[in-house]
């Protein structure tokens, strides 16, 4: 790919890389913000509404890029009650991801007040400036870096392995054959449940941005969080009992936080139904023996059921000769099955 690029003398805005290259952002909420960071002072109190609409965005285009800019921590809206009891909806669009408390430092403290990163200006005032070469300088045979090189370690690493340190403490000084709470609750959740416990805390910096884990920060609580999916609480529903609710001054550290969460709010094992009693198996009939029948013909034998004393034909034989008696008597005469007069 070939480029041609011109840098303008005039009439341009100075573009963050991170929010030309930003891959969240689509293209109608990078140009929205890019739009309204070079406007002039008077135009730029007007609703992005109005904004967007200046740049023939449509309502559900804009809609979208608005949302993108509100999970990205771009734009920040506070919506309150006025003296007259009308509603006032303040709007702040920066180029820079803001937190909660940032944006409402901004909103209050204006462009006027300094910034809470900013540091005081260094003691003293200028020295002389040498005239002549460059003053030699002794080679400590270090580089300089224009910054310093990040920390190793961060706050939340140290609180996480000191909470670790006072976890191994504790079982050391637990008895041989105790076992702690987390390792019961690793040892009781499956695999299954530990990989999808894993995915909803790594899921929460979509919630809020505070919440943030790292991979291993994550496989530490995974065990906790696995407990209350083996008590029935669904993935949406943990993700949204640790998400909510968070204090109004933020949160210090994300892995003490939900550590905390975690076991101060385990809801109760469920009940398990107890298993429905076996069915009475009834007593069989005992079998009797074989009954020699003292009915006509050759000699055959049969197995009563009751006190009977001939078998099923023979008594159905007698029942049927009872039936043909009173027809006799009245002068009917039965022939190869036809009854004639």
């Amino acid at each position: 790919m070939l480029r041609h690029v011109i840098a303008p003398v005039r009439r341009y805005t100075k573009a963050s890389h991170d929010v030309v290259r930003h891959s969240r952002l689509n293209s109608d909420a990078k140009v929205l913000l890019l739009y309204v960071q070079g406007l002039p002072e008077a135009t730029v109190p007007k609703p992005l509404s109005e904004h967007a609409a200046r740049l023939g965005m449509r309502p559900r285009a804009y809609q979208k890029a608005k949302q993108l800019l509100v999970d990205c921590g771009y734009f920040h809206e506070w919506r309150e009650q006025g003296a007259r009891g009308r509603w006032v909806t303040e709007q702040l669009l920066a180029n820079v991801t803001l937190t909660r408390e940032e944006a409402t430092w901004a909103r209050e403290g204006g462009a006027d007040a300094a910034a809470p990163s900013e540091r005081p200006p260094t003691v003293g005032g200028p020295g002389k400036r040498s005239v002549g070469d460059s003053p030699q300088t002794e080679e400590l045979g270090e580089e300089n870096f224009p910054h310093p090189p990040p920390e190793d370690r961060t706050a939340d690493a140290e609180e996480a392995e000191a909470a670790e340190a006072a976890e191994t403490a504790a079982g050391e000084d637990r008895e041989p054959g105790s076992v702690s709470v987390s390792e019961s609750v690793s040892e009781a959740a499956s695999e299954s449940e530990l990989s999808e416990a894993e995915s909803v805390l790594l899921s929460l910096r979509h919630a809020n941005r505070e919440l943030l884990l790292g991979v291993r920060e994550a496989r530490l609580l995974a065990g906790a969080a696995a407990e209350w999916l083996r008590r029935g609480v669904s993935a949406a529903d943990l993700r949204r009992a640790l998400s909510t609710g968070l204090p109004p001054d933020g949160v210090r550290s994300a892995v003490g936080f939900l550590r905390h969460r975690l076991v101060q709010k385990l809801p109760a094992a469920r009940r398990q139904a107890a298993p429905p009693p076996p069915p009475e198996q009834t007593a069989s009939p005992v079998r009797r023996g074989l009954v020699t029948c003292p009915g006509p013909g050759a000699e055959h034998v049969f197995r009563p059921r009751g006190d009977e004393a001939h078998c099923l034909r023979c008594r159905t034989a007698a029942a049927f000769e009872a039936t043909l008696q009173p027809l006799s008597r009245q002068g009917w005469t039965r022939v190869t099955g036809v009854c004639s007069q």
